[in-house]
């Protein structure tokens, strides 16, 4: 087997586990439905229970399972590594794939962001040597260590997202992660059900440091309110502390034109050798918001070594993806090319930044009908939340917007704070907004959709895709 990941001998000196025969992995898995040929399953409990699905996985071509008890079904001199408990196995997969590489390894937490700044970094160093990160947003107390677990010995760089829904969550991970570097993207009114303030979630996000090795780079967001708590943070950890935004940082964001499909930005970055270089750099879809996560993101990738030139050239290889601000065409009729309209897919998380943010992008866009805004709730916002949903119909970008449609229970409260001129559909349920969706879209328009994950509006965009046909630009 090429590619070797784990052989039976390091991952049982990794965990002090137990092995019934020796094997070879070349990857890691947690699910069966896309488990490949030579991984290693790992029986994980969570909504479904791991070891019902080890049979499953060896007959797939598993070269082993991590478990914690020889599964109902499985022979005894079956491939498995047993230990007594399989998350704890699997961070110990992770903390021994750490230790043995020599990757410099960047965290990145915040509120919004995480997942298109690691995204940008994959990019960005893409082209200065091996880079390891999560395909997907694997970045809770399992996604972390399955994450570091997978990494290949040999890699030049990591990104790994860290992520958070209670205090006491990413100072662990971040830690685990031993971090070269950490970034903090933006602090923003999120999950606030399980925090007292802003302010908390700003500590929580700061315990990123807890995990950089001492007098590593700390690259953090300088312009948004609670920017004192994450510098303080940084320097009771002994961080290098690198700012970035829009007045009095290292990393200086000077000019940000949005054209259609893309964010053109003027930058000034303080390099190595102390002095301040001019950077330009260009992303594949408009949005400001964009546009500070890409310089966050030059920032780290500098700030571990990368090339700032070649850095900012390779961004551009960056594209957002389903359900987080992907762009495409769609077609009523493949003949008549006016008879299309463009769909903006941010369906897969909300918070009041982040839809803010990407109103400003519809906003900034000319379509030749009308900008349309579908929003379903925002949730884990706890006693604020209708006057968070409300305060929407404020954004300055709002005025922008031709017609908004929502969804979910707490947007009822944004649908009832608008001018009657933008008040579109107002349905309880994403079910109920895919059946009526075909009646609001018309050619030249432009749709954004934009909800937390627990609303499921990837059924409303579902339906917005099967209304014409998909157009490659």
């Amino acid at each position: 087997m090429s590619n070797i990941l784990w052989t039976s001998e390091a991952a049982a000196a990794a965990t002090g586990g137990r092995i019934t025969k020796d094997w070879q992995a070349s990857s890691v898995s947690i699910d069966t439905r896309t488990l490949a040929p030579g991984a290693l399953f790992v029986a994980l409990k969570d909504v479904r229970d791991g070891h019902d699905f080890v049979a499953q996985a060896l007959e797939k071509g598993a070269a082993a399972a991590l478990v914690n008890r020889i599964p109902e079904g499985v022979a005894e001199d079956a491939p498995l590594l047993i230990v007594e408990d399989v998350l704890a196995g699997l961070e110990a997969l992770g903390a021994a794939a750490r230790a043995r590489t020599r990757a410099k390894v960047i965290g990145v937490t915040g509120s919004v962001g995480k997942t298109s700044t690691k995204e940008m970094l994959r990019a960005i160093l893409g082209g200065q040597g091996k880079v390891h990160a999560a395909e997907k947003s694997y970045n809770n107390h399992w996604g972390v260590p399955l994450t570091l677990a997978r990494m290949p010995a040999d890699a030049d760089y990591a990104v790994i997202e860290i992520g958070m829904n209670h205090p006491g969550e990413i100072a662990p991970l971040a830690r685990l992660a031993d971090l070269d570097a950490a970034l903090v993207t933006i602090v923003a009114p999120a999950h606030l059900e399980a925090f007292e303030n802003i302010e908390g979630i700003a500590r929580e996000k700061a315990s990123i440091l807890e995990g950089l090795r001492p007098g590593g780079p700390a690259v953090l967001n300088a312009d948004v309110p609670t920017a004192d708590i994450l510098f303080q943070a940084a320097r009771a950890h002994g961080a290098s502390i690198i700012g970035f935004g829009e007045t009095g940082a290292q990393a200086r964001l000077i000019e940000v034109l949005l054209q259609e499909g893309m964010t053109i930005a003027k930058a000034r970055m303080t390099g190595p050798d102390g002095k301040s270089h001019p950077v330009m750099f260009k992303l594949q879809s408009p949005g400001r918001h964009f546009a500070m996560n890409g310089l966050g993101a030059l920032a780290a990738a500098t700030a571990v070594g990368a090339d700032l030139a070649i850095a900012a050239h390779d961004l551009a290889l960056w594209k957002p993806y389903e359900g987080r601000g992907a762009r495409e065409v769609i077609s009523f009729d493949i003949v008549d090319e006016t008879a299309r309209f463009e769909l903006i897919d941010d369906s897969y998380n909300a918070n009041p930044a982040s839809v803010g943010a990407a109103l400003a992008t519809l906003a900034a866009s000319e379509p030749r009908g009308r900008r349309i805004a579908i929003l379903g709730d925002m949730l884990e916002l706890g006693p604020q939340e209708a006057d968070l949903h409300a305060a929407l119909a404020d954004l300055p970008a709002m005025e922008a917007v031709d017609v908004v449609h929502c969804v979910g229970e707490r947007m009822q409260a944004l649908y009832e704070s608008l001018p009657k001129a933008q008040q579109g559909l107002c349905c309880d349920t994403s079910a109920k907004m895919a059946e009526r969706v075909r009646t609001v879209v018309a050619p030249g328009d432009i749709v954004l959709i934009k909800g937390s994950l627990g609303i499921r509006l990837a059924r409303v965009v579902d339906a917005v895709r099967k209304l014409g046909q998909s157009v490659a630009e």
